[in-house]
């Protein structure tokens, strides 16, 4: 035999390896499923003061708002884990506004 021919116990020790590892992989990747455990973005936040977040777009007092917009229909939110482009690590709720607001395509 030769080194660029793979044995069978060579085979069978990669297949264990890979067998064993597929698993661990399905957890892996699932792990961005559970990111929905985002803690929420709140008021005192300094990106969220700066931008006029609120949790409830209808009790905005920003001369920006207008009438539905709100984070559930921005660019920037994903409705999958509530998690916002613009306030990266927090989520936040989907009947809120801040002046980043951009309508989604």
């Amino acid at each position: 035999m030769t080194e660029s021919t793979p044995s069978r116990r060579r085979f069978l020790i990669q297949a264990a390896v890979a067998a064993t590892a597929l698993p661990l992989l399905g957890r892996m990747a699932g792990q961005p499923a559970s990111a929905a455990a985002l803690p929420p973005l709140t008021a005192d936040n300094a990106q969220a003061k700066a931008l006029g977040y609120v949790a409830d777009a209808k009790t905005t007092k920003n001369a920006a708002f207008k009438p539905g917009s709100q984070c559930a229909n921005c660019q920037f939110f994903t409705a999958a884990t509530g998690a916002c482009a613009i306030f990266p690590g927090f989520a936040v709720a989907p009947k809120g506004w801040c002046s980043a607001w951009a309508k989604k395509a």
